[in-house]
């Protein structure tokens, strides 16, 4: 996965810089967490928005309808001002955007509840809204590189295989995306590829990624290279061929839409 990350051109590193350092505490062990919200302007700036349409969007019951394009980096540890450990994410949004924050007050606390959604939908957390903006710190540890997709991620009803760029002879199999319940808050994704011709599952190379799905089927038979607009849960995701029907079925959970 590391050489794939390297070469997959829908992807760069970036190296952000410091904006504000916000002090929170998980819940409900009390822990303290600090979030790094960092700018660069590699990260897509979120679609324009008037100081009136966010108190809409925060008065809206659906206010998660309007996405801030961030990158959600991972839990590091590190040692505050009592010499104790404690632990710090990065997230990093568009600097012009950052900078839009910081002019207004609404905005600046707007922005750091959208980091603090992000970082408890990804990592499964519960982080305590009395949050606190370090006055004398921007950034707590170290600025590290972080490696961002920079192909904007499609809705579920455009979806579309990458070109393939592996061989004459690979072909992409047909697939289909399916969200169970159909209706309300999604629980699992599951993917329906059709793989002909497929004896065993013995050859299939299948990436479960958080928000993309990736597979091989060797000897150059199919490749597969999908994103959706879903983040999973990697580590409980099943596979199963049906040889019969010739159909891997690849079920998700879903952590967050």
């Amino acid at each position: 996965m590391g050489q794939m990350q390297t070469e997959n051109p829908d992807s760069k590193v970036i190296r952000p810089q410091p904006g504000m350092c916000v002090k929170t505490v998980s819940e409900p062990d009390k822990q303290k967490v600090f979030i790094n919200i960092c700018q660069s302007h590699s990260v897509p700036p979120p679609p324009e928005l008037s100081k009136e349409e966010l108190v809409e969007l925060l008065q809206s019951d659906d206010p998660s309808g309007y996405r801030v394009p961030m990158s959600l980096g991972e839990p590091h540890t590190e040692v505050d001002n009592s010499s104790q450990g404690c632990t710090a994410y990065d997230v990093v949004i568009n600097q012009d955007f950052f900078q839009k924050c910081q002019k207004d007050p609404l905005f600046h606390q707007f922005i750091i509840l959208v980091s603090v959604e992000g970082l408890e939908n990804k990592y499964s957390l519960e982080l305590s809204r009395d949050w606190k903006v370090l006055k004398n710190r921007k950034f707590l540890g170290s600025v590290s590189e972080q490696n961002i997709r920079t192909k904007s991620r499609p809705v579920i009803e455009e979806l579309q295989p990458e070109k393939n760029t592996h061989s004459a002879l690979t072909s992409v199999p047909d697939f289909t995306l399916l969200v169970e319940p159909p209706t309300g808050d999604p629980e699992h994704l599951i993917a329906e590829i059709r793989l002909p011709g497929l004896p065993s599952s013995r050859s299939l190379v299948l990436d479960v990624g958080e928000d993309r799905l990736v597979l091989t089927a060797r000897p150059s038979l199919f490749h597969l290279d999908i994103f959706h607009p879903f983040l999973v849960d990697q580590e409980n995701s099943v596979a199963q061929y049906n040889r019969s029907t010739q159909i891997l079925t690849v079920t998700m959970p879903v952590v967050s839409s």
